[in-house]
């Protein structure tokens, strides 16, 4: 089995560089952590630290395992946190899973009821892949995940699609580089600097296809697999980027950008997949309320 007491050490001595150090924090003798160290590589049957100087250096293996120490005792911090947290014993977790490929204007206005329920809620946002958040609900680590296409096909979980809403793009640029293309939207992007969604985006192939429709050939200098990193650059007047309509406001505001034009031909969805046929978490119902009624309507 493994000695948690013995990773702890190797995990101190390992960020420190040193066994002198470590030995500082932990508040032991060098002998003693040398000593456990040495049972800890045996046990495993590897070789951990190589020497450099006075310091050690972690070896192939070592690191390796470093990367795991990292993982279990960020949990452990963060069992703690929560179990000292006074919400802890009142407020419900509620966990939410956003694709990368939905804005994070739209995650956050759609789930931002969720948190003004009469039943006080813990909200607990993860980001990620869709096909990993899909594993997590699969297994109720998560209760919703917000994503921009229904399950794949090939995805086999058990779990429902519920449409939030839809809506056309909007091609976003800085001043400075609006004023460089010119009025006459669409045709000024031909040849323009582009910063496309990557594959991942539902709406990737739908903007290529629209391209071809309308025979213009912007010049695509970055692809993104997240859409705040797309919006960053965008806002760096790197080129121009896209983003939905129901929220050009909040990106003109946030990034500092102007609206370029709307394409009614490329729209976006936004879905709420759950293992619920029927929405009825209160938090999911919230959601669902705001998409209808307000940011969709």
């Amino acid at each position: 089995m493994l000695n948690y007491k013995h990773l702890r050490y190797f995990w101190m001595v390992a960020k420190t560089g040193s066994i002198a150090k470590a030995a500082t924090q932990l508040h032991l003798t060098p002998h003693s952590i040398s000593g456990q160290l040495s049972e800890f590589a045996a046990s495993l049957g590897v070789e951990l630290f190589r020497r450099s100087g006075r310091n050690l250096e972690l070896t192939e293996t070592g690191r390796r395992i470093m990367h795991y120490a990292d993982d279990i005792f960020a949990t452990g911090d963060a069992l703690l946190e929560l179990v000292r947290d006074e919400t802890f014993t009142t407020a419900t977790p509620y966990r939410v899973g956003c694709a990368d490929s939905v804005s994070k204007l739209i995650a956050c206005r759609l789930v931002e009821p969720a948190l003004k329920l009469p039943q006080p809620v813990r909200l607990i946002c993860r980001e990620g892949r869709l096909d990993s958040l899909l594993a997590e609900l699969a297994i109720h680590r998560l209760d919703l995940v917000i994503a921009d296409r229904p399950i794949p096909a090939h995805f086999s979980v058990r779990a429902y699609n519920h449409l939030l809403g839809e809506s056309p793009m909007t091609a976003f640029a800085t001043p400075a580089l609006a004023a460089q293309l010119g009025d006459n939207f669409p045709v000024c992007l031909h040849n323009g600097p582009m910063l496309l969604p990557g594959e991942d985006f539902a709406v990737y192939q739908r903007l290529l296809q629209w391209f071809e429709r309308i025979k213009v050939y912007p010049h695509v200098v970055g692809e993104f697999d997240d859409s705040a990193m797309m919006q960053a650059f965008g806002q760096s007047g790197a080129g121009v980027f896209f983003a939905p309509a129901v929220i050009a406001p909040q990106v003109c505001a946030q990034y500092g950008v102007v609206a370029l034009g709307q394409v009614d031909a490329v729209v976006e969805q936004v879905y709420a997949i759950t293992t619920e046929r029927r929405m009825s978490h209160p938090a999911t119902v919230a959601i669902g309320a705001m998409a209808r009624e307000k940011l969709f309507a």
